[in-house]
């Protein structure tokens, strides 16, 4: 077998790290000689991740456009600037026959060399609606992975590629047994559970929300199993005391809570939007208000008109998400219903199509 290295990009969110680990995986099973690399921003998830995961990483020195606070862009040019010797520095040492780009903002400068140096790049746009440096990306690269259609308007028809987004494959092989997955969590299998997930960083909206409506939630016979996220474990450790509510920082066997739970509330992100399709859950979705370009409404609507989902914008959150949960709850109709809408939508082998395109795109053609 022919040696071949590719680069995988990106970070900052779990929406972004574990679809790259499951192209990475399904590149290593696909063609076994394929040694990756990946790239990603100091400081960040995938700096933990990606190890964890089994795989080398470097980590740039660049940060993301702050749009909550301009003077806390002052340094970013700087950053950028010196991000690109880096991954210069980069390829020096790990000469890439691919670069793939999943998003987030240590995709930039990695592509953007790559395809100054015409080295095959793969970008994957995970949203409905593509940020600005993934367009700007689009333009020159060798194939964009979208997760659906429409998406002409955003990049070159001819380079499109419609894969869906990858989903780890923990969770496409998602256990069966509800009642197992809900005692692993300490609680009832007799109760209608809640997983409530505000993506792999918290959504403090969604928190707050759930912290001010809890009393309400346990009283109309629910449960919660609830990811507050990275480092606001201490800020709800009070309510650690409460029967009915198993609370985590982060949960590492997602697949695990899925097969837990009977409603989900969670952020819009693609990825989760995806992973909520493959295990075939009712969700309550708030979408990110400050997301680029509202993406997350945009994906959010999209299931919407469908009866995929309900939605409850983020300024109306702390009025609505706990009647709405109750009400969704007390509903067995509507919850057939949006599972039954949902399911069509879920795509359980995208990491194995978009690595077989790129395998292909360099020479490696799997029978």
């Amino acid at each position: 077998m022919t040696q071949k290295k590719i680069i995988i990009a990106g970070g900052g969110t779990g929406g972004h790290i574990f679809p790259a680990i499951a192209i990475a995986n399904a590149l290593k099973q696909q063609y076994p000689a394929v040694e990756i690399l990946f790239v990603g921003a100091k400081g960040k998830m995938e700096m933990e991740k990606v190890p964890q995961a089994g795989y080398r990483i470097v980590g740039l020195d660049i940060a993301g456009f702050n749009r909550s606070s301009l003077i806390k862009n002052i340094g970013l040019p700087f950053k950028l600037i010196k991000s690109f010797f880096q991954v210069r520095r980069i390829f020096r040492n790990f000469p890439p026959d691919a670069v793939v780009g999943v998003g987030g903002y240590s995709s930039f400068p990695v592509l953007r060399l790559a395809q100054q140096r015409n080295i095959p790049s793969f970008l994957h746009e995970s949203n409905s609606f593509a940020g600005k440096a993934n367009q700007m990306l689009g333009r020159k690269a060798s194939l964009v992975f979208v997760s659906g259609n429409g998406m002409e308007k955003f990049f070159p028809a001819n380079r499109i590629r419609v894969s869906g987004n990858p989903v780890r494959t923990n969770i496409v092989q998602l256990p069966a047994d509800r009642e197992s997955a809900i005692r692993s969590f300490g609680l009832d299998p007799a109760k209608t559970t809640v997983l409530v997930v505000g993506g792999s960083l918290g959504a403090k909206s969604i928190n707050d929300a759930i912290g001010a409506g809890l009393q309400q939630l346990l009283q109309s016979n629910l449960q919660l199993i609830w990811q507050l996220g990275k480092g606001n474990l201490t800020v709800e450790r009070e309510k650690l005391s409460q029967s009915g509510v198993c609370l985590k920082e982060f949960i590492p066997d997602m697949e695990r809570a899925y097969a837990a739970a009977d409603i989900i509330v969670s952020r819009a992100g693609a990825m989760a939007i995806a992973e909520i399709a493959v295990v075939q859950k009712p969700s309550i979705l708030v979408p990110y208000p400050y997301a680029a370009e509202d993406h997350q409404t945009v994906n959010a609507m999209a299931l919407v008109k469908q009866n995929a989902a309900i939605m409850v914008k983020d300024n109306e959150v702390q009025q609505r998400l706990t009647d709405t949960i109750i009400a969704l709850a007390g509903d067995p109709l509507q919850q057939k219903a949006l599972k039954q809408n949902i399911t069509p939508l879920g795509v359980s082998n995208a990491d194995a199509v978009i690595a077989a395109e790129i395998l292909k795109q360099i020479g490696i053609v799997i029978s």
